[in-house]
């Protein structure tokens, strides 16, 4: 009898761990990226939804954007899954001809280094992937046949109003959110500055609108979210590699993920997308380099 009770509860115990990991998966998956908003603003700046996410989920102010710390190429990683040198996307106003001469990934030549937006397509087809973006370069960075909606929203304050508009009549599967407000704030007054920092705070407001929004439709504890940036910044610019450039935000909160956790494992921006397809539950082609962040799951 002993002999059938053993690996009994070694299958159940094993089944009931299965149905827990994909209990944890969420429904759905929103990216906040705050354009050059550097990991030094916190704890400067004043943002209490986005310190109370540290405290709901995991979180590090240290992970590095790639090489030069500029916009382009760390959003094409970001999604890409990979460094400039494969995405052939090294700097703002990049080759669009470069960018897709070139076949990656076993697909024909034409096409972009394939995203996070393409491999879900491609491998859940029915799923809503909207974009939402308020610097308008991005829409270089991707492409529509990819993408259920994408909007340049022009503002800060349209972006956000935008993507609550989103999240209350029919929440995406996948969505992308990009403000690019503390750029300019950077660029205009200079990093490390009063005025740079109250562009922080406001991207810290406009973060709790959607989380409102979330909660209002009952769905924030289905949901995962990521707040990230492409670079910081020092002076009034950027594009070197000092750690006030180099280190970004990196947090993550949702169903499965770590309450209150610090985040040892050393980041990249292009894990980001690996991180995505896994909570996505879809599979990352072998020519990405990043890797999802397994610390920061239960």
């Amino acid at each position: 009898m002993k002999k059938l009770i053993l690996p009994f509860l070694f299958f159940a115990l094993l089944t009931v761990s299965v149905f827990a990991q994909q209990a944890a998966k969420p429904k759905y998956v929103v990216v906040i990226g705050v354009d050059g908003m550097g990991g030094y603003a916190f704890p400067n700046a004043n943002t209490p939804n986005i310190t109370q996410l540290t405290k709901e989920g995991s979180y590090t102010f240290t992970a590095r954007c790639v090489k030069p710390s500029a916009s382009s190429q760390n959003w094409a990683s970001m999604i890409m899954g990979a460094p400039p040198k494969d995405t052939n996307i090294p700097k703002n106003g990049f080759s669009m001809e470069k960018a897709t001469g070139e076949a990656y990934c076993g697909r024909p030549a034409g096409r972009l280094f394939p995203s996070i937006y393409t491999i879900a397509r491609e491998q859940r087809p029915d799923m809503n992937i909207t974009v939402l973006h308020h610097w308008d370069e991005y829409a270089r960075l991707v492409e529509d046949r990819d993408l259920t909606l994408r909007r340049h929203t022009r503002t800060e304050d349209s972006t956000a109003i935008a993507a609550v508009n989103v999240i209350n009549t029919g929440m995406p599967g996948l969505l992308f959110l990009h403000f690019d407000h503390v750029d300019h704030a950077g660029h205009t007054v200079g990093h490390k500055t009063p005025g740079y920092y109250k562009a922080v705070t406001k991207a810290d407001s406009l973060i709790g609108l959607i989380i409102q929004a979330l909660k209002a439709k009952g769905i924030y504890e289905q949901t995962a979210i990521i707040v990230t940036a492409d670079h910081g910044g020092r002076g009034k610019h950027h594009g070197w590699i000092t750690p006030s450039e180099m280190n970004i935000p990196w947090i993550i909160v949702g169903p499965g993920v770590k309450a209150n956790h610090h985040i040892e494992t050393k980041i990249q921006t292009y894990d980001t997308a690996a991180t995505l397809a896994y909570l996505l539950g879809v599979t990352q082609p072998e020519c990405w380099r990043g890797r999802a962040v397994m610390e920061v799951f239960n």
